[in-house]
């Protein structure tokens, strides 16, 4: 699987908030040059109108823990909050994070990568 990030949390949080900004890989950012492998020069993906969820899921199974609707920050340049629900993070684990967009016009698109999550007990 590929994974976009790897990002280290602790059991029981509900901070901190995960912030994303959602880029078209086949779109150039203003004043930039598309490079596929170089997202800095991807442009960012109006969310105007969308709803942003998050799957989580442990790696290996196919039973989602949780659906985490996104909050929208700054909609016209792709920026949108993963804010954990109180039960998200409550057991230890490696979990996976599925990111899917619903437009306006209800056309749907799954960003490919997937976040890692690695949660440790609390003490």
């Amino acid at each position: 699987m590929s994974y976009a990030d790897t990002i280290s949390l602790v059991a029981g949080d509900t901070a901190p908030p995960i912030t994303y900004t959602l880029r078209d890989s086949n779109t150039a950012a203003p004043g930039q040059t598309l490079d596929p492998d170089n997202p800095a020069t991807w442009a960012p993906i109006n969310l105007t109108g969308a709803t942003v969820r998050f799957y989580v899921r442990a790696i290996g199974s196919a039973v989602l823990k949780d659906t985490v609707v996104g909050t929208l920050i700054t909609p016209a340049s792709g920026v949108v909050a993963l804010i954990w629900n109180p039960t998200t993070l409550d057991t230890p684990g490696q979990y996976e994070v599925e990111t899917e967009i619903t437009f306006a016009d209800n056309s749907v698109q799954t960003v490919y990568q997937l976040t890692r999550l690695k949660v440790r007990a609390d003490f």
